[in-house]
């Protein structure tokens, strides 16, 4: 990622915190519709779900001036979601959900450019959790 990028995802994310709570909910709401075959992972309160979300999701954008730091973090709480039965075939999902809220959460602010610097932000994070989980699949390769 650019030093660029990483602006654009940041001061973009900052405009989410304050709709924190609708942008988790819609997140949830595209992801089931997209990928109903992960609702029986999620068991527990969504609103307590939602918070999760938007806490790691904090998390990593302030961190992605500091990639080394947050790596870490991803590939372990990657690890984890294996347990709930995440598998590499979701991620796309998720990806997808998170734009979609992005759009939907920001408007007109999510211009072109701040949305292929949350793609690009969300493939390399998505492709350092995966090759955590499923080190066999890389493997494979």
């Amino acid at each position: 990622m650019t030093p660029d990028q990483i602006d654009k995802v940041q001061s973009s994310f900052a405009q989410v915190v304050p709709i924190k709570e609708t942008a988790a909910a819609l997140f949830y709401g595209r992801l089931f519709e997209i990928a109903p075959q992960v609702r029986p992972m999620f068991k527990g309160d969504m609103t307590e779900q939602g918070t999760k979300l938007m806490a790691t999701l904090g998390a990593v954008v302030n961190g992605l001036k500091n990639l080394e730091a947050i790596v870490p973090v991803a590939e372990k709480l990657a690890v984890e979601h294996v347990d709930y039965g995440v598998k590499a075939e979701h991620y796309p999902f998720v990806g997808e959900a998170l734009i979609d809220t992005l759009h939907k959460g920001l408007g007109e602010a999510f211009t072109p450019d701040v949305r292929t610097s949350w793609e690009t932000a969300y493939a390399t994070l998505s492709g350092v959790m995966i090759a955590a989980a499923y080190p066999e699949a890389e493997a494979a390769e």
